[in-house]
Parts: C-alpha cells; structure tokens; sequence
C-alpha cells in the first residue's frame, strides 16, 4: 500500500511546480526505487490532460561512464536527450540512490568532461522548461544523514509536505525588501564578504523548481564579490564531500581556495572552466521545516538561518551572466553568530530576520 503522503507529494509536483496543463509533454525521470513517486506523478499526469513520458534509470550507468567510457565518448551529446529537452514542457526528476558516494573515486577531469557535454541539455531544461527535482526516502539518504527510514521519511515529508501558499507570501515580502538594496554583507567568525546584486533579479524559490523548497536567490553582480567565507558543513558535489573549505576572492575571482579535505577535488572543480571560480549565485534559506544537515543540498540550502553561495553557473533569469558547467552550493550556518547586512542594516542575526 502507497504512503498517503506520496500521493500529497506527487499532487504538490504535478500541480504546484511544475502546473501541468492539457496537452503538455512531461518527462518523468527517476530510479527503479522511486517507483511509488514515480507512478503516482504518472497517474497525475494523465488526469491533469497532459502527456507523461516515463524514463527509469539506473545510477550504474553513470559509474561505467566515467570508469570505462573513451574521450569521444564522455564528450559525447546524446542527441536523443537533446532533442527529448527541446520538445517536452514540464520535467519531473526524483531522485533515490542507493550509494550517496557511487562517484567518490570517479576521476574529476572525466566528470567535468561529461558535464560539459551535457550542458546544452541541462541549459535548455533550466531555461526553457517548467521543471522541478526532488528526492525520494531511501536508506542511502537516511544513512547519510544519520537517520533511521522511518526518520528520514517523516523529515522529508515534512519539508515537502507544507503549505506553499504560505510561503509564497512570506518570499513576496522577502523579495521586495531584498530588490530595494544594492550590498549585501555577510559577517560569521572567520567570514567577511560583500557583493552588490542591485539590478538583479531575487527569485522565490516556493516549490516551483526544487522540492523541498524554502529559499530566494539571485547571482550577485560577477566582479563585485570580495573578502572571504568559511564553511562549516561539508560540501558535496557529485558524491564527493570536501570537509572545511575557505574561499577569498579578489573582485568576484577565487583567488585561494583551501579545504581540510578534499583540496585536490575542490581545486579540479574550480578549474573546470573559468566561470567555476565565480559566483554564480547567493540564496537564502527560509524553510524552517529543516533544521539539521543532511549532506543533501537540495534539504540543506533551504534550511532556514542558513546563507548558500553556488560556484559556477548563473541562472540567466535572474540576470547573473556568469557561464559554467558547474554549479556547485556551498552552506553557511549564520545560526549561531552569523549576520546579514543590507546596505548596511541588519537583515538577519543569528538566523532570525528584523523586523
């Protein structure tokens, strides 16, 4: 028997983000071990008038890849994939894995190849598609953060599973106060960073695009980024964690980038185009339904008292023109000790916003 709260999950998904109408083409993409989610987003599908076309994938396929696949063949653009991105209209990614680390030994340079040869796909959907990604409870997301099943269901759930109305009109309000300044200073121990993001675009993130959701975002302007940030969660970026990484920039440029481990991972990311040392976007986390790290950023950067920075790719609507195969969030805890500053008011302390 299905969980109700899959059937509450799928109907936010089909009818929330993505807004499927009659005759629309949707791509529905997932493991086998998503099944329950999958099908039930079918199902919503088909009586919403639109066109579900299912994909099930397997997370091996990856791993072959870049263990076993030659030159020509990691720079390889799937033409079916591209072609499949240009004509749908809504997109459905879930995601369950059965090892949070299957890519932890994976070359970095074969990834960052086979990520650049997927770009134009990844940029028609980001661009030109109602999409949205979402995750669904497995043991491997449960172990990873320190949770029993049954935990990490009800967390999850917990986080999806709200009322997203009402945070549309709390992001609303956000999204004014925020397009009213020009800098934004965050201050934490062993933090000092400015950027400006006057004439950019704040975007509410309410469920539209991820799931969980619970955040706003812009790309800060691309040469105003200076000082430097620590963080004190880890970073996860395609199955690899970097533990303690501190950044400084130079007029928006990493000019030093450290890590208590992983340094040699994080240094091959930065490299893997010369947008990947550039911020390509700064977001805020506001959904106070997650309060504990999980090692997930889809969870993680939409946990409320929290402040995330991306490396890599912009998002062109909102006005950041940053470029990238990479797009990589990196977490930092204002909780405890942690200010915001607008244009020089506070704009959040300890995680709390002024009023």
């Amino acid at each position: 028997m299905t969980d109700p709260r899959v059937d509450t999950l799928a109907d936010i998904l089909v009818r929330h983000s993505t807004e499927v109408e009659p005759g629309d083409l949707v791509l529905i993409d997932g493991p086998a071990a998503a099944a329950p989610l999958l099908l039930a987003c079918y199902r919503r599908v088909l009586a919403a008038g639109g066109h579900p076309r299912l994909s099930v994938s397997l997370e091996e396929a990856q791993e072959l890849l870049l263990a076993e696949g030659s030159e020509s063949q990691l720079d390889y653009l799937d033409p079916v994939a591209k072609f499949q991105a240009d004509h749908i209209q809504a997109a459905i990614r879930i995601r369950a894995p059965d090892n949070t680390r299957a890519l932890a030994n994976a070359d970095a340079a074969r990834l960052a190849r086979a990520m650049i040869a997927r770009r134009p796909v990844m940029d028609q959907i980001i661009e030109h598609v109602r999409w949205v990604l979402c995750d669904y409870p497995t043991h491997a997301l449960a172990q990873e953060a320190e949770m029993s099943l049954g935990e990490y269901e009800d967390f999850l759930f917990g986080a999806t599973n709200i009322d997203w109305s009402a945070m549309t009109a709390r992001l609303a309000a956000l999204k004014e106060r925020l397009e009213r300044g020009a800098e934004i200073r965050i201050e934490a121990p062993d933090t000092e960073l400015t950027m400006r993001t006057e004439g950019r675009t704040w975007m509410p993130a309410d469920g539209k695009r991820n799931m969980p959701d619970g955040e706003i975002f812009t790309a800060p302007i691309e040469d105003s980024v200076n000082g430097h940030i620590r963080y004190e969660f880890p970073a996860v970026y395609q199955g690899r964690q970097v533990d303690g990484i501190r950044l400084t920039f130079r007029d928006g440029r990493i000019v030093d980038a450290q890590a208590e481990r992983g340094a040699e991972f994080l240094t091959a990311i930065l490299d893997t185009d010369p947008g990947a040392r550039f911020l390509g976007e700064i977001g805020i986390g506001t959904n106070d339904g997650i309060q504990r790290h999980t090692r997930n950023i889809l969870f993680d950067e939409k946990m409320g008292g929290t402040v995330h920075l991306a490396v890599g790719r912009a998002y062109e609507f909102t006005g950041g023109v940053n470029q990238s195969a990479v797009h990589w969030d990196m977490v930092k805890d204002l909780r405890s000790g942690g200010t915001l500053v607008l244009d020089g008011e506070i704009l959040q302390a300890d995680g709390v916003f002024a009023a």
